[in-house]
């Protein structure tokens, strides 16, 4: 091998000697370089083999928080909030929890959310947290796989912890759901304490106390201790109590008794936008009267010492339709009393809630109930803790006079009509839509009709009419679903503490009414797939679903209260505001033609698009010979015109008599004697 220094004569003659030392140099650095590329070159040849046998590491598993155990928490613990930023939406929270021992502590933040079946408790608003204790500041670590957990130190000779922190209410409805308003406030305990790892929630003891803007009443389940200045305290009570006794709070409070001397005080507490919202004739009154009495009937015993329905009536808090076992949130139209006969498609909220004091909180799933909020529950019994709570909410509504008889058919009607065209019931049944409040959260689809939602509910309320008319049918009439309501729900009167179920306790009820197959009829509706809606209950009750070209009142009444026009059974599409498509049903007409919600109907046949110059074109279809609807589409920064191929003309829901048939379904939905 030639030397550097050789080489670089050869080629250059000129290079001399004197150079000699410097050549040497750069003769040294080649080689080096040389050498080097070549072990990194090899390097990476043998990388490659070893790469393939290398094993990673994985951490180890991050130590499980300590289990529940029944037992009763040493101490008592309290918490105070401050709900008067009216400005800012903010509540400001301080919590003291009484410790028996030093040494490491964990705290948890409620995580699953009872009534919305999943785990979505507002973590994320949760801020400024700070521990101290004996005036120390402890320093906290957040679980890094059950981020509701809290982990600290307590140090020696603290006999308690004392924390403080703020929760953020949402400032605006993309935020989420809008809790305060400069006229109203809802408290919800659930987003705002803290509970010690260990322990049952039913052992651990709380003081709770909410300090209010000046002069605001309020209501809630919790049983107040006294009042001091804008400051109430409550009663001690369970955490369990705790958070399923929210409170609405407001400028504009009323509170009227709907049984006074009954078994139990029932009671409506109203906060409003406006004062002239909370005046109501005797009627509408004596119609709220009536839900209790029917549901007494219906279910022949109470499960609370008292019963509180919280109601707002107003458009600025944020919507909200949320049972407890001895209250109920609801959010009704701000001229619910004062626009009495437009307001009625919804007025089932309260029947619904209502019932499930004895559906849902106090008989509960098996699988649903457990000991904690941060424990996963399961929803696959939704189709009778909401499904029939579903059908009871309208039969409640008709019973009591909250609804007529005739409204109540034709809100039947339209959850027939949607679930009959539901084409996701090819592929998906009922049972696996339970899931849904953990797989979907409640967010937003963009294909409803296929993809399904929460269908337990309105489907579930299906299958409980064609259960109710089939015991009426087989009994001739001696019996119904009532006496399967008083044979479930009305054991343990007066007892609120969760009795729990399971699908075979299901069947023994109603076998124990009338005998029959009941885990296949079950099993058939809920776990198998069809084409078609379960509208038996319809027939048996006297009734089929028909299509007419004018929509029901009620069905009109939805369609304000949604703020749509709804020509699902048409076109197949629901246009929002501004004409923009806020659904489109799956392979319909609209679906064919390759329209997407989302996208905004800017003309119809050429003409500048309105709601009623749309319906006018869907009428015109039934008429022979006609053109198919035009529409110009537009879609973020492209139009597109698109021809829709229909021609059946308007198309809406109701209920029609069979003639020469039992009407079992005017028996189900008149009052009770």
């Amino acid at each position: 091998m030639t030397s550097t220094s050789t080489a670089l004569e050869e080629k250059f003659p000129s290079f001399s000697s004197r150079e000699h030392a410097r050549t040497s140099h750069w003769g040294r650095f080649l080689k080096t370089l040389f050498f080097t590329a070549s072990v990194v070159a090899l390097s990476f040849n043998l990388g490659g083999a070893f790469a393939q046998d290398r094993v990673p590491v994985q951490a180890p598993p991050t130590p499980a928080i300590e289990a529940a155990k029944d037992v009763p928490y040493p101490g008592l613990l309290k918490l105070s909030v401050d709900a008067t930023d009216l400005d800012r939406k903010i509540f400001q929270v301080r919590e003291t929890i009484p410790v028996a021992k030093p040494g490491p502590m964990t705290i948890l933040y409620p995580q699953w959310v009872p009534g919305g079946h999943s785990p979505r408790n507002d973590l994320d608003k949760l801020a400024g947290l700070v521990v101290t204790a004996n005036g120390q500041t402890l320093p906290w670590t957040r679980d890094p796989v059950a981020v509701h957990a809290f982990h600290f130190d307590v140090p020696a000779g603290a006999t308690e912890v004392q924390l403080s922190y703020q929760f953020l209410t949402p400032v605006k409805p993309d935020v989420g759901r809008v809790l305060v308003t400069p006229d109203m406030l809802n408290v919800q305990w659930l987003q705002l304490g803290f509970y010690p790892a260990g322990y049952y929630m039913r052992g651990i003891q709380i003081e709770p106390s909410v300090k209010l803007p000046e002069g605001w009443g309020f209501g809630t389940a919790l049983e107040k201790a006294g009042t001091a200045g804008q400051v109430t305290t409550f009663k001690p009570t369970t955490f369990e109590t705790l958070v399923d006794s929210p409170m609405f709070a407001g400028r504009y409070y009323k509170q009227v008794e709907l049984d006074p001397g009954g078994p139990a005080p029932v009671r409506l507490n109203m906060v409003a936008d406006k004062p002239e919202y909370l005046e109501f004739k005797p009627e509408q009154l004596q119609a709220h009267k009536n839900l209790v009495q029917q549901a007494y009937k219906l279910y022949g015993a109470h499960h609370y010492d008292h019963y509180d329905f919280l109601m707002a009536l107003s458009d600025t808090l944020g919507g909200i339709g949320l049972e407890h076992h001895r209250s109920s949130e609801n959010r009704v139209a701000p001229k619910y009393f004062t626009e009495w006969d437009k307001n009625f498609a919804g007025r089932d909220l309260l029947p619904h809630e209502f019932t499930h004091s004895w559906n849902g909180k106090f008989r509960r799933g098996s699988d649903l109930y457990t000991p904690t909020l941060n424990e996963p529950m399961r929803d696959s019994l939704m189709w009778v803790y909401e499904g029939q709570t579903q059908y009871w909410g309208y039969v409640l509504s008709s019973r009591s006079g909250l609804m007529t008889k005739q409204q109540t058919l034709d809100a039947i009607a339209a959850t027939a009509a949607l679930y009959d065209t539901r084409a996701g019931r090819n592929w998906r049944n009922v049972l696996d839509t339970t899931n849904d409040p953990i797989i979907a959260n409640r967010k937003p689809a963009s294909w409803t009709s296929w993809q399904r939602s929460e269908d337990y509910y309105s489907e579930g309320q299906l299958v409980w009419l064609d259960a109710d008319t089939l015991i009426r049918e087989k009994t001739g009439g001696k019996k119904s679903l009532d006496d399967f309501a008083k044979a479930f729900f009305g054991v343990d009167n007066g007892s609120y503490v969760p009795l729990t179920y399971d699908f075979d306790t299901v069947v023994q009820t109603l076998n124990g009414v009338v005998a029959n197959d009941w885990a296949t009829f079950l099993k058939t509706r809920i776990e198998g797939l069809s084409a078609r809606a379960p509208l038996d209950g319809l027939t048996r009750g006297g009734y089929k679903l028909v299509y007419t070209d004018t929509p029901t009142e009620y069905f009109k009444g939805s369609e304000t209260r949604g703020k749509t026009i709804n020509l699902s059974y048409s076109l197949g599409i629901t246009v929002g505001a501004a004409g923009v498509l806020s659904a489109v049903n799956w392979d319909t007409p609209a679906f064919k033609a390759g329209l997407t919600a989302g996208e905004t109907l800017v003309a119809v046949n050429g003409v500048a698009y309105s709601d009623d110059l749309l319906k006018d074109a869907v009428k015109a279809t039934a008429k022979a010979g006609a053109a198919p609807v035009e529409l110009l589409i537009k879609d973020g920064d492209r139009y597109r015109t698109v021809k829709i191929d229909y021609t059946g003309g308007a198309r809406y829901p109701r209920l029609e008599r069979i003639e020469g048939t039992p009407a079992r379904l005017d028996d189900i939905l008149a009052a009770r004697k």
